[in-house]
């Protein structure tokens, strides 16, 4: 047997050896070529290929502008290749190596962008399923590379739109707290409900979905005979939003203010 199984694998072996050799297409190339190569990928949406120019580069010329550019175009490949893990590994990876490359607000700015879109896939475009019942984590990363963006590089070109983005998650942010106090009312956990609406009101507290927050807690307690709480609530809720169709009944279905971003990047 053990013989049998020796022959087999020189016979193997020897099959191996007629096969013909793979020929690697980058061989020889320049650190300039290998760029240019993935940057045209990159330009026709081949970003499986471009990944494969940019690794190689980055592998035989470790050293020089083209291999730090390389790390840069890697984090924004597998962003744009949905590869969201890779992309925020390459950012980290050059924000690390790099911390005073001219060009590090832009990858702040990128591992920001990475998790804002992190949820937009087929189905959060065309399917309008909202935003703020999914789990706030990626928003809150996002967030946090904005912050790092706006305050190392307040000058930066990219900070404006940082700012924007940075004020859609807060509101974001505020709305998932709401949607889970409201989660909680309809189950009776009132206790919870208000707790939860009542964390939205002192961490967002210029968040739109505030309003909404005052409402939750205005039902809340009045649901459990808090009556001065109710009235501290309600009282709030009236000085603040006079006009509030909440108050008025008249809070109807539409398009949320989250739709904002709808098709953006």
């Amino acid at each position: 047997m053990h013989r049998s199984l020796a022959v087999f694998l020189a016979l193997l072996l020897g099959a191996c050896g007629l096969l013909p050799e793979v020929k690697d297409e980058t061989a020889g190339l320049s650190a300039e070529k290998l760029y240019a190569e993935a940057k045209d990928e990159i330009a026709q949406g081949g970003y499986t290929r471009a990944i494969k120019f940019l690794e190689k580069l980055e592998a035989r010329y470790p050293y020089g502008r083209y291999a730090q550019q390389a790390q840069i175009e890697l984090a924004y490949v597998h962003f744009k290749d949905g590869d969201q893990t890779s992309a925020i590994a390459a950012a980290d990876r050059f924000i690390k190596l790099h911390p005073n490359h001219p060009n590090v607000d832009y990858v702040y700015y990128l591992k920001g962008l990475v998790n804002f879109n992190e949820d937009r896939g087929l189905l959060g475009r065309f399917g309008k399923q909202d935003l703020t019942e999914r789990d706030p984590k990626a928003a809150r990363d996002s967030f946090d590379a904005f912050k790092q963006l706006v305050t190392r590089y307040p000058d930066s070109k990219y900070t404006p739109d940082a700012i924007a983005r940075m004020k859609y998650l807060v509101n974001a942010l505020a709305s998932h707290e709401v949607h889970v106090a409201h989660y909680y009312m309809k189950r009776g956990a009132y206790v919870a409900a208000a707790n939860r609406a009542q964390y939205a009101l002192l961490n967002y507290p210029q968040a739109p979905a505030v309003e909404e927050a005052l409402f939750v807690m205005v039902k809340a307690y009045d649901a459990m005979g808090m009556t001065d709480l109710r009235d501290d609530a309600d009282r709030v809720m009236h000085k603040n939003f006079p006009d509030s169709p909440y108050l008025k009944g008249t809070a109807g279905k539409k398009d949320p203010w989250w739709m904002l971003w709808g098709n953006a990047w």
